[in-house]
């Protein structure tokens, strides 16, 4: 599957693959050597799992930037909970098709977050069955203003910046503008974290159906 992988964005204008590993533990080890823009991460691996791995990534400091791309057949909500809380950026199936492949490692690389459509229901079922922690239990959630809170529960929604902007009638730089300034006072790598940010803070809940709330 890797060859594979390999030969569809070798052959893709743009792109390019660095490296190869074939366990958890070798991802880190290369993502520290190679720094790469994205990684794409399997969740079962011998010696480390791709959810630990992308956690070690994450967090060392030499690959902070590094983006991390979950790709597995397993859609349960505890691969896709365990894996954003982890601090990827997105999350496939393996299923899904070279075009989704390759839109989702430009998506990831240019920051942005991707949860394929059956994965964001898993995830959003894993948030209903969570206890909701209080609203401004995160530091820096106190800092953010109305308008940024609006934006926050939007993107927990799964909007785009253009839907967003459509939604709450602003243009496309001025949402973008917000997002930055969530990024920062809520110190989230990404789009990704801000999600993750919105509804463990208790600021976005679960209504039933997929539907969200804000606070």
């Amino acid at each position: 599957m890797r060859e594979s992988f390999r030969a569809l964005l070798d052959a893709s204008p743009g792109f390019l693959t660095v490296g190869e590993a074939g366990t958890g533990a070798g991802a880190v080890r290369l993502a520290r050597e190679l720094r790469p823009d994205v990684v794409l991460m399997d969740v079962r691996m011998p010696e480390m799992d791709g959810i630990e791995a992308t956690r070690q990534i994450c967090a060392a400091p030499e690959t902070a930037s590094v983006r991390v791309l979950i790709l597995t057949t397993f859609d349960l909500d505890e691969y896709v909970y365990g894996a954003l809380r982890a601090g990827a950026s997105g999350f496939l199936v393996k299923d899904a098709t070279a075009t989704e492949l390759l839109n989702g490692v430009r998506l990831v690389a240019a920051g942005e977050a991707l949860l394929a459509p059956r994965a964001t229901r898993k995830l959003i079922d894993a948030f209903n069955g969570r206890d909701k922690p209080a609203s401004g239990t995160l530091r820096g959630l106190d800092a953010i203003t109305d308008r940024e809170r609006e934006v926050l529960s939007l993107i927990a929604a799964g909007l785009s910046n253009t839907e967003i902007a459509e939604h709450l009638h602003l243009g496309v730089g001025t949402v973008k503008t917000h997002i930055g300034r969530l990024l920062h006072k809520l110190a989230a790598r990404d789009r990704a974290q801000l999600v993750i940010t919105a509804y463990e803070s208790g600021l976005v809940t679960v209504r039933g159906a997929g539907e969200t709330e804000s606070w």
